[in-house]
């Protein structure tokens, strides 16, 4: 069964955080509390235990480069910097496979806040230069993916005659993709075959949409659909509806 998580549900857990020297503050919308992880109950690095939380970086702060145990994107929802030699700003996707290094993150001047989300569970990030050996050690597929799509406002989904949708990241042989999805208030759409990948998130960046009892997810809120579960049907809200889908690649199997 997929998992909801409302942007203003989640708000109430805001916590003051310090990752590499940075003060952050960090927003858990799915899955363990990453300002509390660490406790002997924790899942192992990699298990199927989804996270989804907001980082908000602030201006002129830089987190080094690093790495995590788990695949992940991230979505910048507020200000801009650089990610290693990317620059970024409202809606860049970023995508890096589990035991990749990417970085560093340098805040601009109106900070950086962005979606950090995972299909498994992840410890900490793991920095460089120190965690070096840990990742020569581990078997690693090199994949980074960086693109930037623009946001809607609701007067753009209100004028739409049909649900749109958009290619961000073509399917790999893995089933890794993106989609930007579209829709004017009122109509349903049917997403992708979770089965092709490894889970995937939806995530709320215009106008809202409306859950089967009738509440809606406001901007910001995240669903995370299993590769298990059936394909998603959603329903944009009164405003319309914008939605950014990131599906996960599946894992290759270990080498004998």
């Amino acid at each position: 069964m997929a998992i909801a998580a409302s942007s203003e549900a989640a708000r109430a857990g805001r916590k003051f955080f310090i990752a590499n020297g940075v003060p952050i503050h960090v927003t858990t919308f799915i899955g363990v509390d990453v300002a509390t992880r660490g406790g002997a109950d924790d899942p192992a690095p990699g298990d199927p235990v989804p996270m989804a939380f907001l980082v908000e970086q602030p201006p002129g702060s830089v987190v080094q480069s690093h790495f995590h145990q788990a695949d992940q994107f991230q979505v910048v929802v507020h200000g801009g910097g650089t990610l290693g030699r990317h620059p970024v700003e409202k809606l860049s996707i970023h995508y890096a496979n589990a035991f990749n290094a990417y970085g560093p993150i340098k805040a601009g001047a109106q900070g950086v806040h962005y979606f950090t989300l995972r299909n498994g569970y992840d410890p900490g990030a793991q920095y460089l230069p120190e965690q070096r050996e840990m990742i020569r050690a581990a078997p690693r597929e090199f994949l980074h993916a960086t693109e930037q799509v623009t946001q809607a406002t609701v007067q753009e989904l209100a004028l739409l005659e049909a649900p749109r949708s958009d290619i961000v990241l073509p399917m790999n042989e893995q089933g890794m993709a993106a989609w930007r999805h579209r829709l004017p208030p009122g109509a349903t759409l049917r997403g992708a075959d979770p089965a092709q990948g490894a889970g995937q998130y939806w995530v709320v960046t215009a106008g809202s949409a409306r859950q089967a009892d009738g509440a809606e997810l406001p901007t910001l809120s995240t669903i995370f659909v299993r590769s298990g579960d059936a394909a998603m049907n959603i329903v944009a809200g009164a405003m319309g509806l914008e939605m950014l889908v990131l599906q996960y690649r599946r894992r290759l199997p270990a080498a004998a």
